[in-house]
């Protein structure tokens, strides 16, 4: 599966470059303000980080693609009265996003962006549950949407990716989806 979703997206990149206007990229980090919503967990959102690179790849004046490849990590933690996690721990995932994001260019100043997000588990904190199985699916898939500004060398964005699917690897009885708030800046070259 994650070969096929490797293979799309560097068919849509390609395929894109080729008929592109302008082909810009660059390098980005910043926060995100994370909760996983589920009766095992706390609802409150946690502070992880992101960083990876990005292209931007316009087509006209007005609209583009933006794919990212971002090592982005996701932060919670278990409720106090839980019955799969030891209670009030800290729970900390790290993942391979990969966002393909529309662009839509309102000006030369200000970028709307919509998309999908696959994001790939690169750990499974086996050690987090109390029987030692475990406990997150390999992979999430979520929705985001976002404003970037757009200065000459210099990107800022903000964003709010949803999960669309249930992280829960354990059992049916309870559906984890991720919830996200990104900010951060990046530099084009």
């Amino acid at each position: 599966m994650k070969r096929i979703i490797t293979l799309i997206l560097l068919v849509i990149i390609t395929t894109a470059g080729i008929k592109a206007q302008s082909f810009r990229a660059g390098i980005k980090a910043g926060g995100n303000l994370t909760k996983i919503d589920g009766e095992s967990f706390n609802q409150g959102f946690q502070l992880a980080y992101q960083v990876g690179g990005f292209a931007e790849i316009d087509f006209n004046k007005k609209w583009g693609i933006q794919p990212e490849v971002l090592w982005s990590q996701s932060a919670t933690k278990s409720a106090t009265f839980n019955t799969i996690f030891f209670p009030d721990q800290n729970i900390k995932l790290d993942y391979l996003s990969i966002p393909v994001l529309l662009r839509y260019n309102l000006g030369s100043l200000v970028t709307l962006n919509a998309g999908p997000q696959f994001g790939i588990l690169l750990n499974k904190n086996d050690n987090l549950l109390q029987n030692g199985q475990t406990a997150f699916k390999s992979g999430d898939f979520a929705m985001v949407g976002g404003l970037q500004l757009n200065f000459k060398y210099l990107r800022v964005y903000g964003r709010y990716a949803i999960g669309l699917n249930n992280l829960n690897d354990i059992n049916n009885q309870n559906n984890w989806k991720s919830q996200q708030i990104q900010l951060g800046i990046g530099l084009r070259f």
